[in-house]
């Protein structure tokens, strides 16, 4: 892998808010552990428990969001 792992987000007021990519909940205190984080056409992306656990097959065999 070329790619540098990024620092995890410290929690507290310094961390950003992150919204998840497919239904738009926002998560204030950055991503909660829980979240699943994609790589998609070089940006990041957020999801949240619910939307992972609906699109698990698509997130297991590397689909991009875009087909879910």
């Amino acid at each position: 892998m070329d790619q540098p792992n990024p620092r995890p987000t410290p929690p507290g007021p310094e961390a950003r808010p992150v919204t998840c990519a497919g239904c738009g909940a926002d998560a204030p205190n950055g991503a909660p552990p829980t979240w699943t984080c994609s790589v998609e056409n070089g940006t990041r992306q957020y999801f949240c428990v619910e939307c992972a656990r609906a699109n698990l097959r698509a997130i297991e065999g590397r689909l991009d969001s875009s087909w879910w």
